[in-house]
């Protein structure tokens, strides 16, 4: 196996790299969200997330991202503490380079056993502000947003 180079696309990544306040609309005053990224090299990019859940209790996140040059998308996976499924990425950016399109395939929350298509994108305004919103795929094609998280870099 060859040794994996930094390519455009992981410079992409390189934007997530530092500490991120977090924020969503369902979080309340007292619950406080952080997002550290560090990257592996160029090649990987490890972000994990602690804080409060919503309703309660503490929560741990690790998301990984990558590119793989071979299949010519974005990869990737998250775990929480709060589920025992890992969700598993492959996605594109946008034109602009602006939008990560996360695409994956899990558990239905609204139909027990089933499973579903979501699509999560990571979305920059600026270096230091970022979204990340989730959505799941509808039977007419569409994708409804479910959750939406804004991140702040710390200086």
């Amino acid at each position: 196996m060859e040794t994996a180079k930094v390519l455009e696309e992981h410079r992409f990544l390189e934007k997530l790299v530092g500490v991120w306040d977090v924020a969503a609309p369902e979080m309340s005053g007292d619950q406080r969200w952080t997002e550290i990224v560090r990257s592996l090299h160029g090649i990987w990019f490890v972000g994990e997330g602690s804080g409060q859940m919503p309703g309660g209790g503490a929560a741990t996140t690790i998301l990984t991202l990558g590119y793989s040059a071979a299949r010519g998308k974005y990869i990737g996976s998250w775990i929480g503490s709060m589920m025992d499924y890992m969700w598993v990425y492959e996605g594109d950016l946008s034109p602009d380079g602006k939008v990560l399109n996360l695409y994956t395939r899990g558990p239905d929350f609204e139909n027990a056993g089933a499973e579903q298509d979501y699509r999560e994108q990571i979305i920059f305004t600026d270096d230091d502000h970022r979204t990340f919103n989730s959505s799941a795929k509808q039977p007419d094609g569409s994708w409804k947003q479910f959750m939406e998280a804004h991140y702040t870099r710390k200086p």
